[in-house]
């Protein structure tokens, strides 16, 4: 699993994983999984079914939030 970032910013695929660093030292983060794009080229805003409440959220990520390209094998 990678995380994909560019010099313009995360870009996702759906199916990815997006994973939200918590709020404060000590509190979990979240995670939730793409399930829609609204850009061809895979840049933000996503729709993510978050992990925690199994709702589908329109999100902008932050700079405490990271892509995981799920399901790729990047060896060759």
């Amino acid at each position: 699993m990678k995380a994909h970032t560019s010099e313009h910013g995360p870009h996702a695929r759906v199916g990815d994983e997006i994973v939200v660093g918590g709020p404060s030292v000590g509190q979990a983060g979240r995670d939730g999984e793409v399930v829609g794009l609204h850009h061809d080229d895979g840049t933000p805003p996503y729709d993510v079914r978050w992990s925690d409440t199994g709702r589908t959220t329109l999100f902008f990520p932050g700079p405490d939030a990271h892509v995981r390209h799920l399901g790729t094998d990047d060896s060759g």
